[in-house]
């Protein structure tokens, strides 16, 4: 049985801290995309939303806050990370810092690391949700692992719609793209996984950023595997025009079956490429992709479709 899909609504928003508290999962909407929340400190809970997903349990969670004070309950924060914090909390930024002595997110949840990803979300309907829960929410995107993640309760309802026990719609997700996210524990910040922050943003503020090779076998934090966000159809990357019987994804002028963005705005780009890409794969087994320039949100945009176009 589907769960039911409920606009954000006051009744709708206890009804799925009710849930959460019992060990429920809840798809909720963020400005980068809809997220499968359930209890960080509830190991069953976060046992169930492993096995609903078919994540890997060495894969670690990130875990959502609804303010500073929450998440320094759980982790500890350098003077930089705090500094990251102020320019750039809520939005689409994941810190990972030390775990707290004291914190409560579950091992699970850490998979096991001595460190911590925490995000404040800028969504309302995720803010008022985390506020009445009262507590941090682990909330990877709500998809199938490895699969495209959804930025509509459609998408949920339709991926995910047996596994979960409500899904709030609260629209579009504007950023389209999954958090940016930092390891904050050093001296100079280490990029884990571009997303929906511009690394350029984060060296304003925290000079000195660098860009650590991620071991899928052992990853420090989400977003990390080899093959992730993935189509069912065969990606074809950098291409100047499709091939027979290919759809095609297009950025900047010119013609295509989609395109991210007709103006070549990387912004808008980020924002329609999941939507699109799961368009196109309902429709088409092969798609080819138009290049993506490697600057700011097009490092992200790259990351997303190198991870989907690899084999299994």
């Amino acid at each position: 049985m589907s769960a039911p899909v409920l606009s954000p609504t006051n009744d709708a928003i206890t009804r799925a801290a009710d849930l959460l508290r019992s060990g429920g999962l809840v798809a909720v909407p963020t400005e980068t995309v809809y997220g499968l929340a359930a209890n960080a400190a509830n190991a069953e809970a976060i046992a169930r939303l492993y096995a609903a997903k078919g994540r890997p349990r060495f894969n670690p969670l990130i875990a959502h806050v609804a303010s500073l004070e929450m998440a320094q309950a759980q982790g500890a924060f350098s003077r930089q990370a705090l500094e990251l914090v102020e320019a750039f909390w809520p939005g689409p930024l994941t810190l990972v810092v030390d775990v707290s002595e004291h914190g409560t997110v579950s091992d699970l949840a850490r998979a096991g690391l001595p460190s911590l990803a925490l995000r404040m979300p800028d969504h309302p309907v995720a803010q008022s949700l985390l506020s009445e829960f009262g507590g941090p929410l682990v909330a990877p995107s709500a998809n199938p692992s490895g699969k495209i993640s959804p930025t509509h309760a459609e998408h949920v309802a339709t991926d995910m719609g047996d596994r979960v026990d409500l899904i709030l719609d609260g629209g579009t997700c504007t950023a389209g793209l999954e958090s940016t996210i930092i390891d904050a524990r050093g001296d100079r910040p280490a990029l884990l996984r571009p997303g929906s922050l511009d690394p350029a943003e984060i060296e304003r503020v925290w000079p000195g950023l660098i860009r650590p090779e991620a071991n899928p076998d052992a990853p420090q934090s989400p977003g990390q595997m080899l093959r992730h966000y993935a189509p069912n159809a065969k990606l074809r990357l950098h291409a100047a025009t499709p091939d027979e019987g290919e759809a095609f994804l297009g950025f900047g002028p010119g013609e295509a079956t989609l395109n991210l963005s007709t103006s070549a705005d990387l912004a808008e780009a980020a924002a329609n490429l999941f939507r699109m890409l799961r368009e196109l794969d309902q429709r088409y087994d092969r798609i080819a992709v138009a290049p993506i320039p490697s600057h700011g949100l097009g490092e992200a945009i790259n990351d997303r479709l190198t991870r989907a176009a690899k084999t299994a």
